[in-house]
């Protein structure tokens, strides 16, 4: 909430950048929610959080719209760096805000369609066989089809964003080397561009790990629910922490550094053309 009141109360809003950031700080303020939500329920009746009931479908359905959200939040801001760093070398498209408002509003539809097909009748309330011994009532096949290529999408894109973004301000620096010029903010701004690419991807990396090997689990195991209590309960709520610690995690890389790391790629943008030309000829 302070992310968010922070980003509407200063006049940067009008940035792309901004715009996904405080998409970002939403999309964690869903999930803390839901979160919230999920542990009232625990607390009231245990029992619906374990065998699974009718009341868990709304909080289970906001909480995976939720991370669903987060996690298209990340690969957009992934691509919107890499677009903003490479814009004045080999391409001339450049972010705008309404880009930016049309992606979080594509973010939210994609995420509320898929988190919340199990109230759209993909739940497991009548069928036995299928149902998550972690998540019920949702169906194993259903959290397979959210989590197998999402997990996939929020580890691999930011990546390769990232590391073609470093790969970029290598060059440049090289560059202007080559031609004899200073390559202080160059060396800055790759030392920080590549510190905030490492947090960004080990914080997905550590909350989101969790919770794909346990709907892997879930997934092959044949067990019931009371034979796997509590140990496997445990894991599951040690995964709901660790993606909460993501949503705090989130405005310190975010929000912090964002000021820094924004003048310095700025800085970057604004080189002269003539310089920029005459090093490549």
């Amino acid at each position: 909430c302070t992310v968010i009141f922070i980003r509407l109360a200063t006049r940067d809003l009008h940035k792309p950048i901004s715009i996904l950031f405080c998409n970002l700080a939403v999309s964690d303020l869903f999930t803390s929610f839901s979160g919230f939500w999920i542990s009232t329920l625990f607390i009231t009746n245990p029992d619906i959080t374990i065998f699974g009931s009718k009341d868990m479908l709304a909080p289970y359905a906001l909480y995976t719209t939720s991370i669903l959200s987060t996690i298209y939040n990340l690969v957009s801001i992934g691509i919107e760096r890499y677009l903003a760093v490479a814009e004045s070398m080999r391409t001339r498209f450049r972010v705008a805000r309404n880009h930016s408002i049309a992606v979080v509003f594509i973010n939210w539809v994609l995420a509320f369609s898929l988190g919340c097909l199990p109230l759209m009748g993909w739940n497991c309330l009548h069928a036995e066989r299928s149902i998550s011994v972690l998540y019920s009532p949702f169906c194993v096949n259903y959290l397979i089809f959210i989590a197998v290529p999402n997990v996939v999408v929020a580890f691999i894109v930011p990546l390769f964003t990232y590391l073609r973004i470093i790969i970029i301000l290598r060059k440049r620096k090289l560059r202007m080397q080559a031609c004899g010029q200073a390559t202080g903010t160059y060396k800055s701004a790759e030392t920080q561009v590549a510190r905030t690419s490492i947090s960004i991807w080990l914080l997905a990396l550590v909350s989101y790990t969790p919770l794909f090997i346990g709907v892997i689990f879930d997934a092959t195991n044949q067990r019931c629910h009371i034979d796997l209590y509590p140990g496997v309960y445990i894991f599951r709520n040690c995964t709901a922490m660790l993606i909460t610690i993501t949503c705090l995690g989130n405005p310190v890389v975010y929000t912090l550094r964002l000021r820094t790391l924004g003048a310095k790629l700025r800085a970057l943008r604004c080189l002269p053309t003539n310089r920029v030309r005459a090093c490549t000829i």
